[in-house]
């Protein structure tokens, strides 16, 4: 099986984060599904403002080349006020500019995010993606991961405790494992 590198962003950056708990949890399966994720983090990004589109900040330009140098996105998110968390959109503005240069465009992208909510983040991930369809990322659409953590969701070891949820994330995982298969060429691996 081809492994894939897979960025990974997470769209929270509280402290303790339970959507960092669960993608670290996500992090555990990818070997059993051949991925392999590398962090790509948000937190330090500047407010996105056209005033930069001139004159890109470096950060900018290392987030941008780390999405670019990735096989494929996970972005885990919470749901915040029904959207996603403002510093998420934040780095997908900084993902997509300048004009015409999106890191996003071809980019096969999951998304999937957790809470204590009946619904989980079913309406911010609808809203996510939204955008990333928007930005030309082909997306994981089968199966989709609205997941609901309840107490004793996490093992002592912070992985996922119950079997079935893990097969069923592994599924989910799978799916992100055979878009990319689909979208990235197998020349040079």
């Amino acid at each position: 099986m081809t492994v894939y590198t897979v960025g990974l962003i997470v769209g929270s950056v509280s402290e303790p984060s339970l959507n960092r708990r669960f993608a670290d949890a996500l992090v555990r399966l990818a070997p059993d599904v051949g991925l392999e994720f590398r962090e790509i983090p948000i937190a330090a990004l500047p407010f996105y403002g056209t005033q930069y589109d001139a004159d890109f900040p470096a950060d900018a330009w290392a987030f941008k080349r780390s999405i670019e140098s990735a096989d494929g996105l996970l972005i885990v998110t919470p749901e915040y006020n029904r959207s996603i968390p403002g510093v998420l959109k934040n780095a997908i503005d900084w993902a997509s500019r300048p004009s015409g240069q999106s890191s996003l465009t071809d980019k096969p992208t999951a998304v999937t995010g957790a809470s204590k909510g009946a619904i989980s983040t079913a309406v911010a991930q609808n809203h996510l993606k939204a955008i990333l369809s928007a930005m030309g990322a082909p997306l994981v659409g089968r199966p989709e991961a609205y997941v609901r953590i309840a107490d004793d969701f996490f093992d002592e070891e912070g992985g996922i405790a119950s079997e079935r949820t893990r097969e069923f994330l592994a599924g989910f995982l799978r799916g992100l494992h055979d878009l990319i298969a689909r979208w990235v060429p197998t020349d040079g691996r």
